[in-house]
């Protein structure tokens, strides 16, 4: 594990631990306030996060930006990051040997940032980071603690394109983070 934020990017710029390096433009490594009381955690960049080297900047990512502008929520003051770094191709998920190569620069990001609430996105950021028996559907809405961390797992906000309903438990769920991220501050 890296002790500073420049030495855990720096271990990064050459890295060839999967095929994923293959195709990269750039590396997706995260936005944000590095000391956020609340993280976000995707499955991985799009061709437009590959191309601009930062995550959620796509057409997810607006929807992200819109849902952040309706709760209030300053996109600079929380700290966003992709359970993988490069770009899968044609925008899949990870393959399981790709996000088990990246997790550890994760965790280090997660150990840096130190995050009273994570907000896992999606199905891929759940399993990788809660575990396999997890379901978003399921999961969606419902508080996990952990070792002092709670994850609010919900849905991707690729699914919200797919899928116009779900649009409204993403902002209940992004509500339930706001009014928890409360109880920290006071």
């Amino acid at each position: 594990m890296f002790d500073s934020w420049e030495e855990l990017e720096n271990s990064l710029i050459e890295c060839k631990k999967c095929k994923l390096c293959t195709n990269r433009t750039n590396i997706v490594f995260g936005t944000g306030n590095r000391k956020a009381s609340i993280m976000f955690i995707g499955e991985g960049p799009g061709a437009d996060e590959d191309l601009q080297g930062e995550p959620f900047v796509g057409k997810a990512g607006k929807l992200m930006n819109m849902a952040f502008d309706t709760l209030g929520i300053d996109r600079k003051e929380v700290y966003i990051a992709n359970i993988v770094k490069c770009r899968p191709p044609g925008n899949r998920n990870p393959e399981q040997d790709e996000a088990t190569a990246c997790l550890n620069y994760l965790r280090n990001q997660v150990i840096l940032v130190k995050p009273k609430i994570i907000v896992l996105l999606g199905s891929v950021a759940l399993k990788n980071i809660l575990g396999q028996e997890y379901g978003i559907t399921a999961s969606r809405g419902k508080w996990i603690e952990k070792r002092g961390i709670w994850y609010m797992p919900t849905w991707h906000p690729s699914a919200l394109l797919r899928d116009e309903s779900k649009k409204i438990d993403f902002i209940k769920d992004l509500k339930l983070v706001i009014e928890k991220n409360k109880e920290f501050i006071e």
